[in-house]
């Protein structure tokens, strides 16, 4: 069994911002598979499938993005999910827009809701696919990462979640570090 986690805010007011980006990829994945996120559990929506011969479970937390990691915990414990095989898809702030890099075994880049995941689960060692979501030094950050896109960035943005829902789909039966070779 695997866990495929996308961060973002649950609530109207944040669809289609910066920090949105792990959800609007598990929609985009959701779209994909013709499923819909109809099951709650431990404040987090979520739906389950067998993809390519494994179940696997996806997950938008419904906690704010920086206390996601209980949410995580609670699924991880209740399922027994192993560490190796979790991917959190997630916003990076100090990346290009639209860029996408795979990252394991590393700090959580100032990502407060991957602090909050490492804090829950002890450890780092979780494999994540970031998006750039570029940074705007004359805007606080708060302010840049809660706005919403412009039409340009929409649609840089569309490929971008695109691409990252399908590599989490390959995920499932692909080992990740020729995942980060092909995808980096």
């Amino acid at each position: 069994m695997k866990l495929i986690v996308g961060l973002g805010n649950p609530g109207k007011e944040y669809e289609n911002t910066r920090h949105n980006m792990g959800f609007m990829v598990m929609d985009e994945i959701a779209k994909n598979l013709n499923m819909d996120y109809n099951k709650s559990k431990f404040n987090g929506l979520y739906f389950d499938a067998n993809v390519k011969g494994e179940k696997i479970i996806f997950l938008k937390p419904q906690k704010y993005m920086n206390l996601s990691g209980e949410v995580v915990r609670d699924f991880i414990n209740f399922y027994k999910i192993k560490t190796d095989d979790i991917l959190v898809i997630v916003d990076d702030l100090d990346m290009p827009l639209g860029k996408i890099r795979l990252k394991k075994k590393s700090s959580s880049g100032g990502h407060n809701g991957l602090k909050n995941i490492f804090m829950y689960t002890n450890t780092i060692d979780i494999k994540r696919i970031k998006i750039g979501i570029g940074n705007d030094k004359l805007k606080d950050t708060k302010d840049y990462v809660l706005s919403k896109f412009s039409k340009e960035d929409i649609k840089l943005f569309n490929d971008s979640i695109k691409l990252a829902a399908k590599i989490a789909l390959e995920f499932i039966d692909t080992d990740f570090n020729a995942l980060m070779s092909n995808y980096n």
